[in-house]
C-alpha cells in the first residue's frame, strides 16, 4: 500500500487562485455594470462618443482575458488538489465507489460532470470522517457536508447561465437589447461566483485540516475497517 502523498501545497495553490478569481469576479462585476450603464444610455436615446465606446470595449476585453486565464488555472489547481485528496483516501479505504482517475476525468465527461464530482467530494468527506471516527479522532472532524450542497448548486447554476451567455456571445450581440442581456448575464455570473469562491475555500480548508490525520490509521486498523465496510455492502 502506498503512503499518503503531500497535498498541503496543492491546497494552498488552489486557494490562492480561487482568491485571485474572486478578486477578478468583483472587478468584472464593476466593469460589466459600467458597460450596462452605457448601454442603458444608448437604449434611452443618449449619445456615447466613439472614444468612450472603444475604452469600454478595451476594458471589457482585458478584464475578460485575464479572468479567463485565471479561471483556467484555478480550475486546474483545484482538480489537482481534488485528485490528490481522493488518491490519499484510496490508500486508506479500498471500498471507495470510484477509481482515483475519476476525480479528474469526471469533470470532463458530458452528463457525468453534472453529478460525479459532487459524489466523489461527498465520499471524500464522509469516508474520511468514518475512518477517523473509527480511529477515535471524531472530535477533530468538525466539518459539515452542508456546504457541499451549496457548492455544487452554485457550480451547476453558474455553468447553466454561463452556457446561455456563451451562446449569446458567439451569435453576436447585434442589438442593444441583446448587448444588455449578455451584460446582465455576466453580472449574474459574477454575483454567483463570489459566494462560490468563499464556499470552495472553506471546503478545501476544512478537509485540509483533517487529511493529515489519515496517516494515523495504520494497516491493521485499516483491514478491520475495510472488512466492516465490506460487510455493509449488498451481496451480488
Amino acid at each position: 500500500m502506498e503512503k499518503l502523498k503531500p497535498n498541503e501545497q496543492r491546497a494552498k495553490n488552489a486557494i490562492l487562485w480561487i482568491w485571485i478569481v474572486l478578486a477578478l469576479e468583483i472587478i468584472s462585476l464593476i466593469s460589466s455594470y459600467m458597460q450596462y450603464s452605457l448601454l442603458q444610455t444608448v437604449a434611452g436615446g443618449g449619445f456615447i462618443s466613439d472614444k468612450v465606446a472603444n475604452a469600454n470595449n478595451t476594458r471589457e476585453s482585458i478584464v475578460g482575458f485575464i479572468y479567463a486565464i485565471a479561471y483556467i488555472i484555478s480550475f486546474i489547481t483545484f482538480i489537482m488538489w481534488f485528485r490528490r485528496a481522493y488518491f490519499n483516501l484510496h490508500q486508506k479505504d479500498k471500498t471507495l465507489q470510484f477509481s482515483e482517475g475519476w476525480a479528474a476525468g469526471s469533470w470532463f465527461v458530458p452528463i457525468v460532470n453534472l453529478y460525479r464530482p459532487y459524489q466523489i467530494m461527498k465520499e471524500i468527506y464522509n469516508e474520511t470522517k468514518y475512518l477517523l471516527t473509527k480511529k477515535g479522532l471524531s472530535e477533530k472532524v468538525n466539518y459539515s457536508t452542508i456546504y457541499l450542497g451549496w457548492w455544487w448548486a452554485l457550480w451547476i447554476i453558474s455553468g447553466f447561465i454561463g452556457q446561455i451567455v456563451l451562446r449569446y456571445t458567439f451569435r453576436g450581440a447585434d442589438t442593444v437589447e441583446r448587448f444588455i442581456s449578455t451584460t446582465i448575464g455576466h453580472m449574474i455570473l459574477s454575483v454567483l461566483g463570489i459566494p462560490l469562491a468563499f464556499i470552495m475555500v472553506k471546503i478545501i480548508k476544512d478537509y485540509s485540516r483533517v487529511e493529515p490525520l489519515l496517516t494515523q490509521v495504520n494497516d491493521e486498523q485499516l483491514e478491520l475497517i475495510n472488512e466492516d465496510s465490506a460487510e455493509l455492502l449488498p451481496n451480488e
